[in-house]
């Protein structure tokens, strides 16, 4: 038995994958999106949606934006083949390694904000972190409105049919 052991530790050594390095927050992130064979760069609007689809995934989480640009929502989901922007109320900024989220929701009457900023900002770490690699360094959440059930304004009469 004791002989197995030791042609064990003798076994050739495989080559390892990508250098990882284990973030705060329980991620891994790829060290540098720069190799020998390349560079990987990543746009803005990609790491915006990434960050829009999952802040929409927590519950609580009404809507995003503020109320001019949710206005400007409502009135592209009316027009026939309008389809919803998923990067509204997100801003990012995203540099060779690092991104930072910015993010502007409306909260369900009765939810625990504080809760909701946390979850909100574990989901949305862990996704652009494992979708593009980068180290997410903040995100920061501004509850401009509070959406209460049954307060919804009723589509406007139009005076022509």
């Amino acid at each position: 038995m004791a002989d197995n052991a030791t042609v064990a530790k003798e076994a050739p050594k495989t080559t390892a994958a990508p250098a990882v390095r284990t973030q705060p927050h329980g991620t891994a992130a790829i060290e540098s999106l720069t190799g020998p064979d390349g560079r990987t760069s990543i746009a803005d609007g990609v790491v915006q949606k990434i960050a829009g689809i999952a802040t929409r995934e927590i519950s609580g989480v009404h809507d995003l934006g503020g109320s001019f640009g949710r206005a400007l929502g409502a009135l592209r989901d009316r027009i026939p083949g309008g389809a919803t922007n998923i990067t509204q109320g997100v801003a990012v900024e995203v540099g060779e390694r690092q991104t930072a989220v910015d993010l502007n929701i409306v909260v369900e009457y009765g939810v625990s904000i504080a809760d909701l900023a946390v979850a909100i900002r574990r989901n949305v770490i862990q996704s652009v972190e494992r979708m593009t690699g980068l180290e997410v360094t903040e995100v920061n959440v501004a509850v401009n409105d509070i959406h209460i059930p049954g307060e919804e304004s009723e589509p406007e009469q139009t005076r022509v049919q």
